[in-house]
């Protein structure tokens, strides 16, 4: 621990792509790593929490991985694992840029400091920041819902972040809950091996056709509407609907993707629906999703009476010292490399004295050009 509180301008939490992306534009606006902001991580490497994705998901099975900017991401084998490809790509971008992430840096709290300023306590020390630009995503929240009889259950629960691959689930009947993307990629995987049930609260939507801009942009706003009211965000999947790709209409024609609607409660071997029906299981695989990991922003106390914290683009609406990149409308590799320039905006304007400019997305960015550090 080091007793010496560090002094910056802007405290960036997590290194993914959003927290990379703000980087960069913090290095645009001609801040200095270490100086003029700090970026602070807690993952053993570079890589976001696509290091921690499970080793089966290869490069041509995951959705696009935008390139960050100022760098392309260039060929990348598709059938070497996802987790890999990301991570040799980020730990790049850190070095061309001279990001200098302090790693691995776990955050416990972001408090009130002295003379209005930030204090971000963590494990390796602190930081007293004049804004702070909030990238920590999703990965470490696992949701995991409650359904009577869960602790009675003689077989093993896991959820998708403790996935692995398929073959330790080899001749085993797998209960798959949820009806994301992560839910039918894993059920078209573990059909290989395994027997498994899909199930899920609502039907599944999926969609043909291209996803077009126009498209894309009405359900980012349709996330980003919720969040302006401080409510908690919901997936852009859940807007978007499910991809209708040649795999998935192939899982569709073997049966694979046929779901029956959600259980009741779990019993000591298997699950049961209230009609009567019963199922037994050997696995019950929670692909329930994740939620935005927030808990060191607590004691400032930022959330809205709905459970979210209201945002307007990037910046909390009850301390514009704070932005939220990677959250709600802009948790997506393009979204968060958007919310990374919009959020060192409005933070130049903060630091400067100048109010924040409302056009968030309008607004072009006109500052010098970032060279690579060689």
């Amino acid at each position: 621990m080091n007793d010496a509180v560090r002094e910056v301008e802007v405290a960036v939490v997590g290194a993914g792509q959003a927290g990379l992306s703000a980087g960069y534009f913090l290095r645009r606006a001609g801040l200095a790593p270490d100086s003029g902001f700090a970026l602070l991580d807690h993952s053993p490497g570079p890589g976001g929490a696509w290091q921690y994705r499970w080793p089966s998901l290869t490069y041509g099975k995951a959705h696009r991985v935008h390139e960050l900017p100022g760098m392309p991401l260039g060929d990348a084998d598709p059938d070497r694992p996802s987790a890999e490809v990301v991570a040799d790509y980020f730990a790049r971008y850190e070095r061309e840029f001279d990001l200098r992430v302090h790693r691995p840096v776990d955050v416990a709290a972001v408090r009130e400091g002295d003379g209005g300023r930030l204090r971000v306590e963590t494990g390796a020390g602190v930081w007293s920041a004049r804004a702070l630009i909030n990238a920590t995503g999703t990965w470490d929240r696992p949701f995991l819902p409650y359904y009577p009889g869960q602790e009675t259950f003689l077989g093993r629960q896991l959820h998708t972040a403790g996935y692995r691959g398929a073959a330790e689930f080899s001749g085993r009947h797998v209960i798959v809950v949820g009806g994301g993307t992560s839910a039918v990629q894993l059920l078209m995987e573990l059909a290989e091996v395994a027997r498994t049930t899909w199930v899920t609260r609502r039907p599944p939507v999926f969609r043909s056709g291209p996803f077009n801009e126009e498209w894309g942009r009405e359900a980012v706003a349709t996330v980003e509407r919720r969040v302006r009211q401080g409510l908690p965000p919901q997936s852009v999947v859940s807007v978007t609907g499910l991809a209708a790709t040649e795999a998935v209409q192939r899982a569709e024609a073997r049966g694979i993707l046929r779901r029956q609607d959600m259980f009741d409660r779990i019993t000591p071997h298997g699950v049961a629906w209230n009609d009567g029906r019963t199922l037994d299981a050997d696995v019950i695989l929670w692909a329930t999703g994740f939620r935005a990991a927030l808990d060191h922003l607590a004691p400032l106390r930022l959330r809205e009476p709905g459970g979210g914290i209201a945002v307007d683009g990037t910046r909390v609406l009850k301390d514009p010292r704070i932005h939220l990149v990677g959250y709600g409308p802009s948790a997506s590799t393009i979204g968060a490399n958007r919310a990374g320039r919009t959020a060192v905006r409005d933070i130049r304007a903060l630091l400067s004295g100048a109010p924040a400019d409302p056009a968030h997305s309008a607004t072009p960015v006109s500052e010098r050009p970032l060279e690579r550090v060689r």
